[in-house]
């Protein structure tokens, strides 16, 4: 799709088809597509988890103000954030030095200043680790959309209760949920509403 096109027809879609159901290839693109999404160093801070079964769905419902949207959409992806992602127990260290040609100094440099930029403070840790899922939200959704997949962003959650009932690591961080399926045509979305433009929102120093 038009680059342009997708970022005007994207929409939170409220609605869900729950009689249409993704299947996991689909599911699979979606995300294949959406890890080219940037971060900090390459080190793709994240995975997803993704919510499809009766039971699993069922089990957000209850941590997301029981909102109808998780029940209906055919799935749900959990966006994780890995707060010591940059640690060196990440996998991605050791593709870098196989990319750089085995200059293990840049890589060492790199690491340093890593664990400096995201892992000096327990802030930025969570910083580094939702600012970098953050980006992987985004693509996923627009990668939903250029498949012909609706979306819906979701933060208002028990962030803490998914944590301990998905069984996340002490290092995790639930970032958002993001609702995806086919919309119900039967039901007609509120008109897009206005958008702050770059008279309100930017300023050139």
């Amino acid at each position: 799709m038009d680059t342009k096109k997708l970022f005007n027809e994207r929409r939170s879609v409220n609605f869900f088809d729950k009689d249409k159901k993704l299947d996991n290839e689909l599911i699979k693109e979606i995300i294949d597509l959406a890890v080219l999404a940037p971060s900090a160093f390459n080190l793709q801070p994240w995975r997803i988890i993704v919510v499809k079964s009766d039971e699993s769905k069922q089990k957000l419902f209850e941590l997301a103000n029981k909102q109808p949207k998780v029940l209906e959409a055919s799935a749900n992806l959990l966006i994780i954030g890995n707060m010591e992602g940059y640690d060196e127990t990440n996998p991605v260290w050791d593709e870098m030095l196989t990319s750089v040609g085995g200059n293990k100094e840049m890589v060492d440099g790199a690491k340093g200043a890593a664990a400096f930029l995201y892992g000096s403070t327990e802030e930025r840790k969570m910083k580094f680790a939702e600012s970098n899922a953050g980006l992987l939200a985004m693509s996923v959704m627009i990668a939903a959309k250029e498949l012909g997949i609706e979306s819906h962003p979701m933060s208002g959650l028990d962030f803490d209760g998914i944590h301990t009932a998905f069984n996340l690591n002490k290092g995790e961080s639930v970032v958002m949920n993001i609702a995806i399926g086919y919309k119900d045509e039967s039901k007609q979305l509120y008109p897009r509403r206005p958008r702050r433009g770059f008279d309100d929102i930017a300023e050139i120093i």
